[in-house]
């Protein structure tokens, strides 16, 4: 038995001998997982689980190499529990009860939990996933489910009801390099073999984007490649890591110069709509690590900041954009960023929301603001009458559903805070403001119904008749 004991002790240090660095360096405790402090501080919700040792199923939500499968390795280990792994991409209905049954007869022979890791769970079908449920309900098994996706969209409602879902966050340029710089010392890892020149390191870290397990594929690619040098110590040059990654390096610099002249030239090239050279940045980013929720965020901001109604589509394209991002992660998710930078590239500009909204808070912040109109104070409660807040014209009520009025506090009445320009779709939004603002400033009467432009001229002036003020007296009050 001793014998036995032995063999099975080599053959495992020989198995991490030749398994990949990433492998190697996977976390054996909670205190050596890099990140996630959201989940693994003190009193977080996971340390809770681990440490309370509670049976609860467990759904992780997260990008690639962010930890998933290490947190339940971790768990199992923790826990002193039993550790099966299933990928939904191999296994079917009967891999997932054979799973099952072995759990539930440990359980009842030895009294040992199984914690079964289920690796990309959003491709299990609905009948795939309903046979986990038995097993999550009765607790045979401890669920740990790893998902990149939306598992609001991709896992069925029983079984999201029936387990905790934590979300993990990419690691920061800090934890990667934290563990880059661990894997080269550890005994697990390069043993302080290998030597990594700082400007390999940088870039090391930004073509990693957040990814633990491809800073570390990289690392040994690059190991593997390098040349003993003095006191038998390899030496990882930029031109090596280079070379081992076929990647050419995007050279950002420390202090982040190139980080914000790259982003300025992709958002001046979507504003003066050339759209290769849109691409062309948007790709260097890409090849740089750039989170691309950054870039998804700048393209939100610049649909609306340099195009707005000159093209109404450009903001659904950018939003679109980003939830796919969100809902198939990269590298996929460059398809969806370079179509709406193409779209917002190739939009009509204008940025009139942007002066707009600026002039209006200009305004604001000068003290010109003055009290709400009584006619369009709220009217909802007892003796708003008898406060004078009455008056109030419905536009509902009147042909073109426009009517004169004053809407804006006397300080700012007559501002002009929107000036649309003439391209696209703002060249018909231009005539139509002028055409309301007439109607709204009494130049113009109500609009009539029938009206081809919308804006045909009403004889009778404003301010309203006693009449019409009689008419809307009596009808139903209305907020």
């Amino acid at each position: 038995m001793a014998g036995d004991s032995l063999f099975d002790a080599a053959e495992r240090a020989a198995a991490e001998r030749v398994a990949p660095l990433a492998v190697r360096m996977r976390p054996r405790t909670l205190d050596e997982v890099v990140g996630q402090r959201h989940l693994l501080g003190s009193g977080a919700p996971l340390r809770q689980l681990v440490e309370g040792d509670a049976p609860l199923s467990v759904i992780l939500r997260g990008p690639p190499g962010t930890g998933k499968t290490t947190l339940a390795m971790v768990m199992a280990a923790s826990t002193r529990r039993r550790f099966r792994e299933l990928s939904a991409v191999t296994a079917g209905v009967k891999d997932v009860r054979q799973v099952v049954d072995d759990a539930k007869r440990a359980l009842g022979e030895t009294g040992r939990q199984t914690v079964l890791f289920v690796d990309e769970v959003h491709r299990f079908s609905k009948t795939q996933q309903d046979a986990l449920l038995p097993s999550v309900e009765n607790r045979w098994v401890t669920l740990v489910a790893a998902t990149t996706e939306n598992p609001f969209f991709s896992i069925i409602s029983p079984l999201l009801s029936r387990s905790l879902l934590l979300t993990l966050e990419p690691l920061s340029d800090e934890d990667v390099r934290a563990v880059v710089e661990r894997a080269l010392v550890d005994p697990r890892g390069l043993r302080d073999e290998v030597a990594l020149e700082a400007d390999a390191a940088d870039h090391l870290v930004r073509l990693a984007g957040g990814d633990a397990r491809r800073a570390l594929t990289a690392l040994e690619a690059a190991a593997g490649a390098a040349t003993p040098r003095a006191a038998g110590r390899s030496v990882v040059t930029l031109a090596l890591l280079e070379q081992a990654v076929d990647k050419a390096a995007v050279r950002y610099d420390r202090d982040g110069d190139q980080h914000y002249d790259v982003i300025s030239g992709f958002i001046k090239s979507v504003r003066g709509s050339d759209v290769d050279a849109a691409l062309h940045y948007l790709a260097r980013m890409f090849e740089a690590g750039e989170d691309p929720r950054f870039l998804a965020r700048r393209l939100v901001v610049l649909a609306s900041e340099d195009i707005g109604l000159a093209d109404p589509s450009a903001l659904q394209a950018a939003v679109a954009a980003a939830q796919a991002l969100e809902l198939i992660g990269m590298p996929e998710a460059r398809l969806n960023l370079a179509q709406a930078t193409v779209h917002l590239a190739l939009s009509p500009k204008s940025n009139a929301v942007l002066a707009g909204i600026d002039s209006a808070l200009a305004d604001v912040r000068a003290g010109r603001t003055g009290t709400v109109p009584a006619h369009l104070r709220d009217a909802h409660y007892p003796g708003a009458r008898a406060l004078g807040v009455q008056g109030y014209r419905y536009p509902h009520d009147f042909p073109g559903r426009v009517v004169a009025q004053q809407y804006a506090p006397d300080p700012v009445v007559g501002r002009e805070y929107f000036s649309p320009g003439g391209l696209g779709a703002e060249r018909v939004a231009s005539q139509r403001l002028a055409g309301l603002r007439e109607v709204l400033r009494g130049d113009r009467g109500v609009v009539p119904e029938d009206a081809a432009d919308g804006f045909r001229p009403r004889c009778r002036p404003v301010p309203p008749t006693d009449e019409e003020l009689s008419a809307l007296a009596a009808q139903k009050e209305r907020p």
